[in-house]
């Protein structure tokens, strides 16, 4: 079943912008915390790179030291242990992973890499 956040974190008022998505508790280096962008698989063009976000997406916050990373599932399976792909194939769905441990309390932020900035 689709949750729309993992159930270690939260979304509230972030220092660095806005909402963003923080750890409730400690979570462990490695922890997939779930879909974070879908491919729009009717190719309108209404959503930005053809990507449409989720609330993971949508409120993790960018940083240049980031403490998550952007994972893309293998056959689109969503498995407890996710695989991972090998970078340059295209699945439809990309999933935040947890890059180091994470300290209850503490924002989650990801390197944005999905939109070109100008």
């Amino acid at each position: 079943m689709y949750k729309a956040l993992h159930s270690d974190v939260t979304i509230k008022e972030s220092s660095i912008h806005g909402l963003g998505v923080f750890a409730i508790r400690s979570i462990p280096k490695d922890t997939v915390l779930g879909i974070s962008h879908v491919k729009d698989k009717d190719s309108t063009g209404r959503y930005f790179q053809g990507y449409i976000r989720t609330p993971m997406g949508g409120f993790i916050n960018h940083s240049s030291q980031p403490n998550c990373i952007k994972v893309k599932p293998k056959d689109n399976l969503f498995p407890k242990n996710w695989p991972i792909v090998e970078e340059g194939e295209d699945p439809s769905s990309m999933a935040m992973r947890t890059s180091r441990d994470i300290k209850g309390g503490e924002e989650l932020t990801v390197f944005y890499t999905l939109y070109k900035i100008d």
